[in-house]
């Protein structure tokens, strides 16, 4: 639990890893690239709940948790053997928000604004749920609406990053808030199953749109030199803010109703993006 907790406060693999796809691309290709990167993340995902649900019944959890570390090490044998950095002789002296400008910042605040509205996804199952009168299918339910909009997610990653690529990063972070907005209005209104249905393919699109862009954006906007701690920063600073999305989801869904949570939410997308349209895009061909 201590290591899950500290990945989910700085994603450990997400830094360097997004640092040398950002390297390896060019302005022209960059947001296809983080698709790419994303769309074969939520393929695994995709792949993960598959198998997971077949093989439970026959292994239960502690085979599935033994067999679910044999990819890690595999991946990691490859990045060691393969992976070629590029060489370069400049001393990494340390990093602060100081080098960053005053855009980055705005732009980290807004992402920081919309991950305190952007709750655990488990709300989305726990409120479908109510929606589905037999007790005993709401394990599979869940399953199969993850399964759901990991699959949308996995399918769409790439064409969004291509989109960012032609018609500009901005614009399609727009569009992710845009659909995380519809995502928050359409629950507070879900009354049936199938409504719960579209909605959680809005919430794929989502994640496919915002993923591949967000960090096509951080590493446009922050110096080449700080680029993986820059990412890192921004990981770990929305990742802290995010934190308390949750909770505060919970004390909303307790104390006032279950679509309470999803009307804040909504609230800080629209703060957010009102926000986006200060910041100042890179320049580009």
């Amino acid at each position: 639990v201590p290591f899950r907790v500290l990945d989910r406060s700085g994603k450990m693999r997400g830094a360097p890893r997004d640092a040398m796809v950002a390297d390896a691309s060019t302005e022209a290709n960059r947001g296809s690239n983080f698709g790419l990167l994303r769309a074969m993340d939520n393929l695994g995902a995709v792949c993960g709940i598959v198998t997971s649900i077949m093989l439970f019944p026959l292994l239960g959890y502690r085979t599935l948790f033994l067999l679910a570390a044999a990819p890690s090490l595999i991946s990691a044998s490859l990045v060691l053997a393969l992976i070629k950095e590029r060489k370069t002789e400049r001393i990494y002296r340390g990093f602060s928000l100081r080098d960053l400008d005053a855009n980055f910042r705005l732009f980290l605040l807004l992402s920081s604004v919309f991950a305190v509205g952007n709750f655990s996804y488990s709300f989305l199952l726990k409120y479908a749920s109510r929606l589905w009168l037999k007790e005993p299918e709401q394990v599979l339910l869940g399953q199969v609406l993850y399964l759901l909009f990991t699959v949308v997610a996995s399918l769409m990653s790439l064409p969004f990053g291509r989109a960012a690529d032609r018609l500009g990063r901005k614009p399609i972070l727009a569009l992710a808030y845009g659909l995380f907005a519809l995502m928050c209005l359409g629950f507070s209104y879900a009354n049936s199953m199938s409504i719960a249905l579209v909605l959680f393919v809005l919430y794929g699109l989502h994640r496919a749109a915002i993923e591949p862009v967000q960090k096509t954006l951080v590493s446009e906007l922050s110096p080449a030199r700080y680029r993986a701690s820059t990412l890192g920063a921004f990981q770990m600073i929305t990742g802290l803010a995010s934190l308390p999305a949750s909770v505060i989801a919970g004390l909303l869904w307790k104390s006032i109703a279950p679509g309470a949570p999803f009307t804040l939410s909504l609230l800080l997308t629209a703060s957010s993006l009102a926000l986006l349209t200060l910041v100042r895009e890179k320049n580009r061909a």
